[in-house]
This record gives structure tokens, sequence and C-alpha cells, in this order.
């Protein structure tokens, strides 16, 4: 097969759903297919999806796919997965999950993981000895939220203990995707680090530690073995072929994590070049040279698919998804999403509402910490609201204030980033769903004192990364030709103008988190 006639399957599956999409070799975008899956909240902090969902979404998304575009599955040359992180399977010897998959919203282990951080000797919750190990061997530590897999792990351990014997192995969501296209039993080095068991200061001999095993009191056993994300870990197995339609020569990929794979799709590969990621969450990352660790903010260096390369990791729990909350449980009934337009885009007419209202939104602020946070403060029980509403608000002010909300969040984790890096960022490459909207890509720059690259496609940047993985595993690229085979749709340059009204409402912004989060501790703790 020459390379004009290869192609990579890229199975890109979000808290959303999966998305199914087709690349060259070259990393020429073809075609894809969306399919939604449930996700169930589950009181006081579970959040949880079926494994069985996910797989029905790839098998329709992948079949849709490859019956609406001329690919024949036989021009599959490889597969390659990313999906969200910090997720859990448990799975039987026969790669069968035993309960629902506990997700990166999923609190529920927040005591069980504290309990095993203490010692004597404690220093912001942790025993200063074991502080020091992870931050040492690992560049992390395990979060006080309780959404780590490895607190998903120790929960499921004190509160299923049948459900924990009868397990063969704890999976990322990524690698139990792989364990249905293989039958093998493997982790990407990259995808197993926000477990905290992993030695992390060598890059070309990433490994669990034997300590980090101790003090979490879980065994080596129930882990997968260690991969690189270019690594070819093998062919499709014949059943998972027969579900998507494939041939069992189809190669599958090691792939990665949805963050670290959109690094890689935005092209922001070259050390210190920044990306904004706008979907469901958010982040700001970049690649360093480096590992490091900024314990306060949150913000470390953790292992990227690129060998022998970090990235810096940060994550705000909430940013498209406040856009969900505004349209589904504030502005609209269902029932009028029906009848508005015959079928809305919602977020278009967001968009131009939006525009209506003055920069600031009239003095409206929004904070957007609608299931807690993470960086650049740790904290699961602050939440988000309207701060100076007022009877003279318009709807337009509500919605702009939204977009400005998760622009001042992402603000604060530039700070924290900028700070890691010891420089300023440069122009920002953004991409994710939200950032289809110009309006939030003018108002990031605005914000954030950065030109602000919109990448042609922003959606597919997690399945464009996936590609470029696949074509450098396949030997058809190298990482460091990704930048070339980027499209930037528009650059949005800061407005001087709007500079010293949004340094002011970023002032407010942090003031009001400090101002609220005492109360919201006190609220929130009662509903555990």
């Amino acid at each position: 097969m020459s390379a004009k006639e290869k192609y990579i399957l890229c199975i890109d599956l979000g808290t959303s759903g999966c998305k199914a999409a087709v690349f060259t070799i070259q990393g020429e975008f073809v075609g894809f297919d969306f399919t939604s899956v449930p996700l169930h909240l589950i009181p006081p902090g579970g959040a949880e999806q079926d494994p069985n969902d996910w797989w029905s979404a790839i098998r329709q998304s992948t079949r849709r796919l490859l019956q609406n575009h001329p690919v024949r599955p036989e021009e599959i040359a490889a597969v390659s997965v990313n999906t969200q992180w910090s997720g859990t399977v448990a799975v039987d010897q026969n790669g069968r999950h035993l309960m629902n998959a506990l997700i990166w919203l999923d609190t529920r282990g927040a005591k069980q993981v504290k309990d095993i951080k203490r010692s004597r000797i404690n220093l912001s919750g942790f025993g200063v000895g074991k502080l020091y190990r992870w931050l040492r061997w690992t560049g992390g530590a395990p979060s006080r939220t309780g959404k780590d897999p490895l607190a998903h792990i120790l929960y499921i351990k004190e509160q299923h203990p049948d459900l924990y014997r009868a397990t063969y192995k704890f999976m990322e969501v990524k690698d139990y995707i792989n364990l249905r296209l293989t039958g093998k039993f493997l982790a990407t080095c990259d995808s197993i680090t926000l477990h905290w068991l992993t030695d992390n200061r060598d890059l070309s001999r990433i490994d669990y530690h034997p300590a980090l095993l101790k003090i979490s009191g879980l065994p080596r056993e129930k882990f997968p073995d260690l991969v690189e994300a270019t690594d070819i870990i093998g062919n499709l197995s014949r059943p998972a072929g027969a579900d998507l339609g494939l041939p069992a020569s189809v190669k599958v990929v090691g792939g990665s994590p949805d963050m670290i794979a959109a690094a890689i799709g935005s092209g922001a590969v070259r050390d210190y070049e920044a990306h904004s990621y706008l979907g469901t969450s958010s982040w700001l990352s970049a690649h360093v040279p480096y590992k490091k660790t900024d314990l306060g903010s949150g913000v470390a260096a953790l292992p990227s698919a690129i060998p022998n390369r970090y990235f810096i990791a940060n994550e705000q729990e909430t940013a498209g998804n406040c856009l969900n909350f505004l349209r589904d449980n504030i502005l609209y009934h269902p029932d009028e999403l029906l009848r508005e337009d015959k079928a809305p885009d919602i977020f278009k007419i967001f968009d131009r509402e939006a525009a209506t209202a003055p920069p600031g939104a009239n003095g409206l602020i929004f904070t957007p910490w609608l299931f807690g946070e993470r960086t650049p403060v740790d904290n699961h029980l602050i939440r988000g609201g309207w701060h100076n509403l007022s009877l003279t608000n318009s709807r337009a002010d509500v919605i702009r204030s939204c977009l400005e909300g998760v622009a001042l969040n992402q603000k604060w984790a530039l700070g924290a980033v900028e700070k890691f890096m010891r420089r300023e960022t440069g122009p920002i490459s953004i991409v994710g769903g939200g950032a289809n909207s110009d309006i939030w890509c003018q108002i990031h720059a605005d914000v954030l004192g950065r030109p602000i690259r919109q990448v042609a496609d922003p959606i597919l940047a997690n399945a464009r990364g996936s590609a470029f993985i696949a074509a450098v595993a396949l030997g058809e690229m190298r990482f460091e030709d990704i930048p070339g085979r980027i499209k930037i749709k528009q650059t949005y340059h800061p407005n001087p103008d709007h500079r010293e009204l949004y340094d002011a409402m970023f002032k407010e912004f942090v003031n009001i988190y400090h101002a609220n989060k005492e109360i919201h501790a006190r609220l929130n703790r009662r509903k555990r």
C-alpha cells in the first residue's frame, strides 16, 4: 500500500461522546462522524459512564463514517485512540468491565486519597515525606478533589471490596478502548501518569515505583504494563474488526489522552509554544524541556506523547459546559430548542447576542466553577455564579459574561503557566469546539492580552493529534514536521482599548474567589 493510499482512523472519545475521524497519512482531514454518550451524575460526587455505551458509540460512528466517505476499510492502515483522561475502568481477566467507569468528574474518592496522603508531619494536607516522594518521582501528587484514578481505585477498594478483589486490572479510559481493540492489557507512559504511581524522572525508563505502590496500598499486578504512545501495540482483534467493519490487519497505536493529543493536534509541539483548549473543560499548555512542579497552582510538567518530552499539565473543570448549562438550565427549555428557528444552532445565537453587549457585560461577572476547580486552585467545593447582577442586565449581558468568565479563568491559568515557564507565551493557538466562536476567540485575545491563533477545524484537534501520533508510529512523519501541517484560520489581536477594563475585571474575579471560598466550603460540605 503506497503512502497516498494509507489512511488513519482516529477514535476521539470525550465525555459527551465519540468522534470517529479519518485522516490521510500526511494528516489531511477526510471526514468524521459523532455519536453521543450518556453521563450519569450520582450524588454525592459520583460521575459515571457505561463502557458499553462507549463501545456502541465507537462502533456506530466508525461504521457510519466508512459508509459515508470514499475510504475503503482495507485502506485504513492504523487506528489511533485519544480519550477523556483521569478515568477508571475495572476489568476482569477476560477484559470485561465489572462496573461503570468512574470518570474525571467523580469526587467520591476524596476521603480515601486524603487518608493515604497524611502522616505525622503534614504540609497542605500531605505527609511531608510522602509529598517529597510524589513530587520527586512523578512530578505531581494526588488531587484533594478525589478526581484522579488513584482516588477512584481506593474508593472502589473501600466501598466495593468484592469488585476490587475481582478486578484483574484497572485501566485508564484510552487503555480500556485499546484493550477492546486488541485484547491486550497495556497502558501508555503518558496515560498512566495521573495514577501518581510511576517514576517519571527518566523519560526513557518510566515504570511503577515500588515505594509509591506501597504508599497507595495497591499491588503492582492490578495495573497494566507500559508502552509508548508511538508504539504499535498490535493488530485489531477479529471481534473488534468485525464490530467496526475493518480487517484484522489494521494496526493499533498506543495513542494518548485528550489533553496531550490536543497539544500535538494544535501544532504547538516546540518548547514554550502554547495552546489553549476550549471544550467541555479547558486548559492552557505548552511543551517544556524540563520536569518541574508548582504545588501552589497545581501546574506540573508531565510526560508527553512525544518521546523524551514534557508538557505543562493543568485543567479548568468547566468551560464549554458553562454554555451548555446556560442553554439547558436557564435560557431554554428543551421544547423551545425545537421551536426557535425550527432547528437552531444555539451557540451561534449566543455569539450574535453576546456581540450586542459591551465588553465587560455592563459590570456582570460570571465565575465558571460549576463543578469545582483544579488549577490554578485545587478546590472541589467552590461553585460558580453571576456576580453584580442587576435588573438592568440583559440576556446579552448574561451570555457575554459567560464567555468572558471562562476567559478570565484562563487568564488566571495563564499567569500560573507563564510563571512556571519563566517567560511570556507569545501567540496562543486555540483549539476545541469553543474555538469555532470568533467572538470568544477575540474575547480571549482581549482578556489574556495575547494574540490568539484560531486553528482551522479546531474541533478536530484531538483527532488530528492522534493522526499525527499514528503517522509517527508508522514512520511516515516526524513530530518536528507537524507545525508545517497546521492551518490557521485567523489571528485575533488584543484590543488595547479593552485592556484596562479586563485587567480590573480580572482583579475582581480573583477577589470573588477568595471572598466566597469559605462560604462555598460550608454549603457544599453539607451535601457530601
